[in-house]
């Protein structure tokens, strides 16, 4: 039989996850990340220019100062306290700078405003580097509403996010949510925004294992 020390050797944590957007749902996925103990990315990077605002309450209950950098918050987060790599890039992805993006697994949040464009040129370019990708799909919903995660092949055509997408060819890729826009009248909830962030993080440990990277 194996040890004990033997197979804790074994769930080291492994590969590296990117996450372009660390907004209210970002950040909850980065936290979720962070706190996996016994596997999980070895290494967290988050991509994104906004400062935090005195509207954003989950990063001023974790500590954050208004004006801070989002993601240089969540490196000060982590430093000292986790032994998993962290790097917050304080930047507004565009197409002029699609480089910054690496790893094993993108995972596209970034919200506001007509961020389609720029999510599949993001999606196109991870497919470039062989990396697995995950987008959002609408994360609006009171609490009553399914939790969806499918390949986009599966996501029904009336999805105006995975129909542009797959008009721009995109292919191989999931998409999470709950199917709710800003067409819809359910707000944004924080708890909703709770349990998509489980679901994207179980899916990205689970893209972790069947990759098998290290």
């Amino acid at each position: 039989m194996e040890s004990i020390e033997e197979l804790e050797k074994g769930k080291k944590p492994h590969g590296k996850v990117t996450i372009v957007g660390l907004g209210r749902l970002g950040l909850r996925v980065a936290l979720n990340l962070m706190e996996v103990h016994r596997g999980g990315p070895r290494e967290i990077k988050a991509v994104d220019g906004q400062r935090v605002t005195a509207d954003d309450l989950i990063f001023r209950l974790k500590g954050a100062r208004v004006g801070e950098y989002k993601v240089k918050f969540l490196e000060r987060l982590a430093n000292g306290v986790s032994t998993r790599k962290v790097v917050g890039i304080p930047a507004y992805i565009s197409k002029d700078n699609l480089q910054i993006i690496d790893g094993d697994i993108i995972c596209i949040l970034i919200a506001g405003g007509n961020t389609l464009p720029i999510t599949a040129s993001i999606i196109k370019h991870a497919k470039k580097i062989e990396a697995s990708t995950i987008s959002t799909m609408g994360v609006s919903g009171i609490g009553q509403e399914e939790i969806i995660a499918e390949d986009i092949s599966n996501v029904e055509k009336d999805n105006p996010i995975a129909k542009f997408l797959k008009e721009k060819g995109i292919k191989d890729h999931t998409l999470i949510g709950t199917g709710k826009l800003i067409r819809d009248w359910e707000p944004i909830t924080g708890y909703v925004l709770d349990e998509i962030a489980k679901t994207i993080t179980s899916h990205i440990l689970k893209i972790l294992h069947m990759r098998g990277v290290d």
